[in-house]
């Protein structure tokens, strides 16, 4: 089973850790280009504390006739009603001295960005590959440097690992395509600010068992985990936390993806993906997510390659898995862009499209996710969440003769409303 791991910026946990967390949840959805801020607002407790005041005793002696004649014993002023000793009232201060206070509970607002990029393919034999390296390996020479900027910055950023990472095995016969990377390349990932690897698709077996075993291998040593694929069916099916700020974010993934199936699935004790031509592993998995986590990513690698028409599996498939806990599905495959909408107020991405795949020209997205709200962490270091904005966010761009741009101002609008005109309504 993968061992949990630092990631570039977040810390992969394992359910099994997180189940005595207390969390709670807030949604509202809009799709929108701006970040909405929010305040925090704290009360300040004022305590006050009073002090004891010793009274002597009152002196005695023998009284006379003659003396009480003369004058009467005057009543005292200020009547003590309980004689305190110097040593007793030095007692009760050294008390209040060293009596510690109650910890508090530590509340603060959060703010945080989840980003997911579409398919990229760092096969070396590809076209891709090929002119990165005639631009001397300069990934800011394929990549604009305003998106790298941008995924760099945000607290997660997932993509989708479209090949294997190995020198070893043959490609799987009968495939048109089969893509293997240099191990190496897995530098480029860092390079992106990746913090999630998608392996939940069609060519992460391309040249089979050792070539795929290699693959979660050179991911682990560059200390990126993997989500939709592991070396037997527990792990290929288990959700991947990852920390942003305090906030626990779930990633389940799966892929229905082949029409002539022939990527595995995971087995007790075989290596593999998960699949979700039936639902049921991969509703489960969110199900166990959304016990755990603050907030659950579903990634399912899906629909009609270089179609904008969304298959009924697909829809009906989006609605189950926000049905079982889901707070936004996320989709890959088919190589261009599908529509976003929103169900229950949760978004919906169905396809993010190719990101850096191959030379044709497609639009293509950053999809992100911002949340904002407020965790408080208890003097016992358990803590709560509660999200109360959640922003969807397109940041459009194009991938053309192998580089992808970010799109300004006539290109970017250009791109928002073809997204818009496939979109379905929100429900």
């Amino acid at each position: 089973m993968q061992k949990p791991f630092v990631a570039s910026r977040g810390q992969c946990f394992y359910n099994e850790v997180m189940g005595t967390q207390l969390y709670g949840k807030k949604l509202r959805f809009t799709l929108t280009v701006a970040l909405a801020a929010g305040a925090l607002m704290t009360d300040a407790l004022l305590t006050g504390c009073g002090e004891s005041k010793a009274i002597p005793a009152t002196e005695t002696r023998s009284v006379t006739e003659a003396d009480l004649a003369e004058s009467s014993v005057p009543e005292p002023e200020e009547p003590a009603e309980q004689a305190v000793s110097d040593t007793e009232d030095k007692s009760d201060q050294r008390l209040e001295e060293t009596t510690p206070s109650e910890p508090a509970a530590v509340t603060e607002p959060f703010s945080i960005t989840l980003a997911f990029a579409g398919d990229i393919n760092f096969d070396d034999s590809w076209c891709t590959m090929g002119y990165l390296h005639s631009q001397g390996d300069d990934l800011t020479n394929v990549i604009d440097p305003d998106y790298l900027a941008e995924m760099q910055s945000a607290d997660l950023l997932w993509i989708n690992n479209e090949f294997c990472y190995s020198d070893r095995g043959t490609p799987m016969a009968g495939k048109m395509y089969t893509f293997r990377s240099d191990p190496a390349n897995v530098k480029y990932l860092t390079e992106m600010g990746v913090d999630l690897a998608g392996l939940a698709n069609n060519h992460v077996f391309d040249y089979g068992e050792e070539a795929f075993l290699d693959t979660l291998q050179t991911l682990q040593n560059a200390g990126i985990p993997y989500v939709g694929a592991g070396i037997n069916l527990e792990e290929a099916s288990a959700p991947v936390f990852l920390d942003a700020d305090g906030v626990t974010i779930a990633y389940v993934a799966a892929s229905r993806a082949e029409k002539n199936i022939m990527t595995p699935e995971a087995g007790e004790n075989s290596p593999g993906i998960l699949r979700c031509y039936d639902m049921t592993r991969f509703l489960n998995s969110i199900k166990k997510a959304a016990e755990e986590a603050d907030y659950v990513i579903a990634l399912p690698h899906w629909g009609t390659e270089y179609s904008t028409t969304l298959e009924q599996a697909q829809i009906d498939g989006a609605r189950a898995c926000i049905d079982a806990g889901a707070d936004a599905v996320i989709g890959t495959h088919t190589h261009c862009l599908q529509g976003v909408t929103s169900y229950h107020e949760r978004p919906i991405a169905y396809s993010l499209g190719n990101f850096w795949f191959n030379e044709r020209t497609l639009d293509t997205m950053l999809f992100e996710i911002r949340l904002s709200g407020i965790k408080t962490i208890e003097p016992d270091d358990t803590s709560s969440v509660i999200i109360t904005d959640v922003d969807s966010v397109i940041l459009p761009g194009r991938q053309s003769g192998y580089v992808t741009t970010m799109a300004k101002g006539a290109e970017k609008q250009e791109i928002l409303d073809a997204i818009d005109a496939i979109s379905p309504a929100a429900e």
